[in-house]
C-alpha cells in the first residue's frame, strides 16, 4: 500500500502569476518614456534637469528614511521611488528651481509614502501629495509655465506664459466671450501632439495614450478607472457645453488639456491608492471626473485633476469595505 500523500491547502489568493513589484513599476516607467521624450523636444534642458533631480532625490530620500529612520531594508531598486520621482517631475513646470524639486520629493516620499510604512501602505498617491504641497506652498513658481519650444535651451530663464486652461479660466473670469478666447488657445492638433505650455509630462495626449495602451496590453491597468474618469468628464462638460456654448468649452478641450490623461491613466490607477474591485474602480473614476469638472468649471483653480484624485483616494477604504465580492460559501444576510 502506497504512502498517503498529504495535500497542503494554502490561504488565498490562489491565482498564480509571474508579476512582481519591480516588473510592474518598470513597465509603468517604460510607458511614460514617450511622454518624457516629447517633453525633451518641447522643453529641452529644463525637462531633463527637473526629471533627473526629482528621481534622484526621491530615491535618496526613500533610502535614507528606510535605513536610518524606519530601520528597514531599503527597497529603492524596486522602481517605486523612481516612478514617484518621474510622476512628480511630470506634474511640475520645467523651470522649477532645484531646491523646490528636492523639497517636493521629500514631501512625496517622506510624508506621502514612508510615513505610512512604505510601499503598499500609503493611502494617497505620493507624487500628487508632493505636487499639491508645492502648489499650495509655492503658487508663483508652480504656475509659471515655460512656453513650448521657446524654452528648449533655457532653464530658470525660460520664457513663460499661461496654459490653455489658465487662458480660458482667466478670460472667462474677466468677462471675455469664449469665441474671442478661442483665438488665443492652441489648436486641438497642437494639444494632441504637445505644442503648448504646462507641466512637462502632461502636454502630449498622443504620447500618454500610447503609454496607456501599452499598460492595458500588459494588463498593468484595466479600463475601468481611465474610462470612467474620461467618460464622466465628457458627459459633464458636454452637457454644460450644450446648455451654454458661449460660457463652456467642448469636451475635447478638457480631455486634451491639463493633466486629464496623465491623471486618469497613470495616477488614478495606482494599485495601492485605488479600489480593488471593478465596481469600486468605476465609482472611484466617476468621482474623480465629477470633482475635476466642478473645480475646473466653478472653482478658482483652472486645473482640478490632482485635487480630485487625492480626495477620492480618501474614499478608497470605504469603497473596498462596502463594494467587494461575496466570499465563497458566504450566506447573504
Amino acid at each position: 500500500m502506497s504512502a498517503t500523500k498529504l495535500i497542503t491547502v494554502s490561504p488565498s489568493p490562489h491565482n498564480y502569476g509571474d508579476e512582481s513589484v519591480s516588473k510592474i513599476m518598470y513597465r509603468v516607467i517604460w510607458a511614460l518614456v514617450p511622454a518624457f521624450a516629447v517633453s525633451l523636444v518641447f522643453f529641452g534642458v529644463g525637462a531633463l534637469i527637473v526629471t533627473a533631480i526629482a528621481i534622484t532625490s526621491c530615491v535618496a530620500f526613500e533610502y535614507l528614511i528606510a535605513k536610518y529612520i524606519i530601520k528597514s531594508k531599503p527597497t529603492v531598486w524596486d522602481g517605486s521611488a523612481i516612478l514617484t520621482g518621474l510622476l512628480l517631475a511630470f506634474n511640475v513646470p520645467s523651470n522649477l528651481p532645484i531646491w523646490i524639486i528636492i523639497l517636493g520629493s521629500l514631501v512625496a516620499i517622506g510624508i506621502g509614502k514612508m510615513s505610512f510604512g512604505g510601499l503598499g501602505k500609503n493611502p494617497f498617491n505620493p507624487a500628487l501629495v508632493g505636487r499639491v504641497f508645492l502648489l499650495i506652498s509655492f503658487p508663483v513658481q508652480m504656475t509659471s509655465w515655460p512656453k513650448a519650444v521657446e524654452a528648449r535651451w533655457a532653464y530658470l530663464d525660460a520664457t513663460t506664459g499661461a496654459t490653455p486652461l489658465g487662458l480660458l479660466k482667466e478670460g472667462l473670469m474677466n468677462g471675455k466671450p469664449l469665441s474671442e478666447l478661442m483665438d488665443q488657445i492652441p489648436e486641438y492638433s497642437q494639444l494632441f501632439l504637445g505644442n503648448m505650455g504646462g507641466s512637462l509630462g502632461e502636454i502630449s495626449a498622443l504620447a500618454l495614450i500610447l503609454g496607456g495602451a501599452y499598460l492595458l496590453w500588459k494588463k498593468i491597468i484595466t479600463w475601468h478607472i481611465p474610462v470612467s474618469v474620461l467618460g464622466t468628464v465628457v458627459a459633464f462638460t458636454g452637457i454644460m457645453w450644450l446648455v451654454n456654448p458661449d460660457q463652456y468649452i467642448d469636451p475635447a478641450f478638457h480631455l486634451l488639456s491639463g493633466g486629464m490623461l496623465l491623471g486618469a491613466i497613470y495616477m488614478a490607477t495606482d494599485m495601492v491608492s485605488s479600489p480593488m474591485t471593478p465596481k469600486g474602480q468605476i465609482i472611484f473614476g466617476v468621482g474623480i471626473g465629477v470633482l475635476t469638472c466642478v473645480i475646473r468649471l466653478f472653482g478658482a483653480y483652472p486645473e482640478g485633476v490632482s485635487f480630485a484624485i487625492l480626495i477620492m483616494n480618501a474614499f478608497v477604504p470605504l469603497l473596498d469595505k462596502y463594494i467587494k465580492p461575496k466570499r465563497f460559501g458566504e450566506v447573504k444576510k
